[in-house]
């Protein structure tokens, strides 16, 4: 399973890169907001945006006992898990529109689903695809519902074990799955890039024989693109309209312009990796004419010997190559040699 495919979109090795715009809680509770950022993936050069299907009710309980309240080491500490999911969430009804928008735009639209009942809505929407989220690799009974509707599943792998990601991936493939990627993510918000460990995508790759990429938290665009030159086959990256407008997710993603560049940045990337190559390129024929060549430097007449005063190795390259100089030294000229002339076999004995 070197490749495989989103509505027709052929995602892996030898393919561009296939880059997903994460809408997440970057929309404001405003639906004009969610649709501009469709808008705005789409120019910005992403293949696909990316929604985030619950509600608060379907991930957590309304509870203030301890466990349900935020401990420390993220951004919403202190705040209870009910109440963040509850700002989180995108508006089920706004669905159909937000699919309809990126179909019209001809960008892909699919979304993580967080239970079975979001999985029979993003069916009845006919979504090309689906997300599991790194916290959901874990729930097995979810994948599989996923899995048995024969669509394309990527998974993310953050928090998660060898194991933990091993089983994921034959739960997946027992239930139908039969195009599959797997995502290295560092579920932390922002992510440390010393935490990155960016080889481990090629590891995924090969030891579960499908195409990887990553799910990027870390701040600015730096990763995404180092990830793309190790092999990289899919970058997700949280955007967002403002960032000083505030939300969930919005201090972990990017703007509009910074997402365009990101993008730029790994299509730049992709391309410069090509094959091994030791030819020159047409780009650098025209750059030959200032390498170093062998070139008397004084006028030099019949039958004079060269010598370190009447020759050097000079810019252009139009004479000797270089290498000749101690060949050369002693040889008599067999006619006159005028200064500025450059080195050829012919002109001396």
């Amino acid at each position: 399973m070197n490749t495989f495919e989103i509505a027709g979109r052929a995602i892996g090795p030898g393919h561009p890169c296939y880059i997903i715009a994460e809408l997440s809680a970057n929309h404001g509770h405003k639906l004009e907001n969610a649709l501009a950022l469709i808008r705005i993936a789409k120019e910005s050069g992403a293949d696909a945006i990316k929604l985030q299907t619950y509600r608060a009710d379907t991930l957590t309980i309304d509870c203030d006992a301890e466990p349900f309240m935020i401990g420390h080491g993220t951004a919403w500490e202190g705040r209870r898990l009910y109440d963040l999911y509850k700002e989180a969430f995108l508006p089920w009804e706004w669905h159909e529109a937000l699919f309809e928008e990126a179909k019209s735009l001809g960008i892909h639209c699919f979304s993580s689903p967080f239970d079975n009942s979001a999985v029979d809505l993003l069916e009845k929407l006919g979504t090309p695809a689906y997300k599991i989220a790194s916290f959901e690799l874990v729930d097995h009974g979810l994948i599989a519902r996923c899995a048995v509707t024969g669509k394309p599943m990527i998974m993310s792998t953050g928090m998660a074990s060898e194991e933990e990601i091993a089983e994921a991936v034959q739960v997946a493939r027992n239930n139908g799955c039969k195009q599959l990627a797997l995502l290295k993510c560092v579920s932390a918000y922002p992510a440390p890039v010393e935490e990155m460990n960016l080889s481990t995508i090629n590891d995924l790759s090969l030891r579960h024989a499908c195409p990887a990429g990553l799910s990027d938290h870390t701040l600015g665009t730096t990763i995404p693109v180092a990830a793309t030159m190790l092999g990289a086959t899919i970058i997700e990256k949280h955007f967002t309209l403002k960032r000083s407008e505030g939300g969930p997710d919005s201090h972990f993603s990017l703007e509009p312009d910074e997402f365009a560049s990101m993008v730029h940045s790994v299509r730049d990337a992709q391309a410069s990796i090509g094959t091994p190559s030791y030819e020159i390129t047409p780009s650098q024929e025209a750059s030959r004419q200032f390498r170093r060549s062998l070139f008397a430097v004084k006028d030099i007449a019949a039958g004079e010997k060269l010598t370190l005063e009447n020759i050097r190795s000079i810019r252009p390259g139009h004479g000797l190559a270089p290498k000749h100089l101690n060949e050369i030294l002693g040889k008599k000229a067999t006619q006159p040699i005028a200064f500025g002339t450059p080195l050829d076999w012919q002109l001396f004995e």
